[in-house]
């Protein structure tokens, strides 16, 4: 919780101070936020159509926070997204904001009657979707990030015990093999696993929108 909160108040005090003078014509640091925002609209128009672009404050949200999260572990600090409860209430979000969506928009009776369709038969399949969706996203956040740290985690245990087995101080290796693991499970797999989150989110308010 305090490494969350810590994330969001860098997030906050980071916006507040980038956007403070902003300017007709962009320069500088605007001119990487104006294009961050532009990249961020171009995602959610290419994927979910001009009319969820409203949704676009939303994913840029989810994709920095969840982004900041994941990459705190280059701090030496453990990521919260490795905590099942972090990674299912980010999900929750994104589960309640999916139907609520799909309610405003087809009304809470042609809601209801999706679940029934293509036939009454599929009522336990179509439920059973619907409400696997949270499950889903908060597993495949949590599985591939925990099993990026317990990796990580395994290779200083493993070049610990090769050191004492051999008496032997191994600072140089110690410090230089891990490198590539945490660009690959910190840096690479921290930006996968946000993008696919924040896809899947997409996708989901879209077609369960339109269905």
């Amino acid at each position: 919780m305090l490494i969350q909160w810590g994330v969001m108040v860098f997030i906050i005090v980071l916006v507040t101070v980038l956007t403070k003078r902003l300017e007709t014509i962009p320069h500088g640091s605007q001119i990487w936020i104006e294009l961050i925002v532009e990249k961020i609209n171009d995602l959610v128009r290419a994927n979910m159509g001009e009319k969820f672009i409203g949704f676009a404050p939303y994913i840029g949200t989810i994709m920095i926070y969840i982004l900041m999260l994941n990459l705190i572990g280059l701090l030496g600090l453990r990521p919260p997204t490795t905590d099942y409860s972090v990674a299912l209430a980010l999900a929750l979000i994104s589960f309640v904001l999916i139907h609520a969506t799909a309610i405003k928009n087809n009304g809470l009776r042609h809601y209801l009657k999706g679940y029934s369709e293509p036939f009454p038969l599929l009522l336990p399949l179509n439920i059973i979707e619907r409400v696997v969706v949270p499950v889903s996203l908060s597993l495949r956040l949590f599985g591939n990030m925990l099993a990026g740290v317990i990796i990580v985690e395994l290779i200083y245990k493993g070049l610990s015990y090769l050191s004492n087995m051999v008496h032997i101080k191994l600072p140089l290796f110690a410090a230089l093999i891990p490198i590539p693991f945490h660009i690959y499970f910190d840096i690479f797999d921290g930006i996968i696993q946000m993008f696919i989150f924040s896809m899947l989110t997409m996708i989901f308010i879209k077609t369960t929108s339109e269905h």
